[in-house]
């Protein structure tokens, strides 16, 4: 058994040359492999070492992955909340239950609609619910909507601000309404109040006017001013 040293680290070397022969009671002796022997000496060699040449090759690496810079919401904070109203126009009303709330630190805000709307002479009752993820595009007052619709379609939007009204422009997406064409305005009326016009284009066909809803933001619940009654005292059994 040899010690040789590459870069101040001993590397072991092991002889299978027998180093002596050992008695035994059931015939010839035995031979000792020097290889056994020779693991415990590099073995005791290596620990005997200064903790820090030991540790030379362990230095801890820390890596930095930069994380995009979070978009500016500031001028859509006013959209947060729970909302609810009728369709407004001739025909029978229809509801429509909007909310949104920010998710990851606002880094994100996330858009969720329902609408009911009556059968007509032109169009039977429909029922649709919606999801959107809301994210910065890195530039003023633009933004971009990924939809999921419970009917299947994702259909991604370009978010535009524009003299107070929001704008939501098509711009297709991984599996849009084949031929179909949807825009959505937010108009922001009052701190409690904003509207909401879905315009839609048939294949080759202008856009008309879907639906337009009047949305009043849901009146926070009343706190419960019933007492609490006082927890139990404990039993002295």
């Amino acid at each position: 058994m040899t010690n040789e040293h590459t870069g101040g680290i001993p590397v072991c070397v092991r002889s299978s040359r027998p180093l002596a022969t050992a008695p035994s009671s059931k015939g010839p002796g035995r031979a000792i492999r020097a290889g056994a022997i020779g693991t415990l000496l590099c073995l005791a060699s290596f620990l005997a070492l200064p903790a820090r040449v030991r540790a030379k090759d362990k230095t801890a690496k820390t890596y930095t992955i930069p994380t995009p810079t979070k978009p500016d919401f500031t001028q859509l904070d006013w959209l947060i909340g729970d909302w609810a109203g009728k369709t407004q126009g001739k025909d029978s009303s229809g509801d429509v239950h909007f909310s949104a709330a920010y998710q990851f630190d606002k880094r994100f805000m996330v858009l969720r609609e329902e609408v009911s709307l009556p059968a007509t002479n032109d169009a039977p009752a429909t029922k649709e619910s919606w999801m959107g993820i809301l994210s910065g595009t890195g530039e003023e007052e633009r933004y971009e909507l990924r939809a999921y619709s419970s009917t299947g379609f994702v259909t991604r939007y370009a978010v535009t601000i524009d003299e107070g009204g929001l704008y939501f422009n098509q711009q297709g997406g991984e599996d849009p309404p084949p031929g179909w064409l949807f825009r959505r305005v937010f108009e922001h009326t009052n701190p409690t109040e904003f509207t909401e016009t879905v315009r839609v284009a048939p294949p080759d066909r202008p856009f008309f006017d879907y639906y337009s809803v009047k949305l009043t933001r849901a009146a926070a619940p009343a706190k419960s001013t019933t007492p609490t009654a006082p927890p139990p005292k404990p039993s002295n059994k």
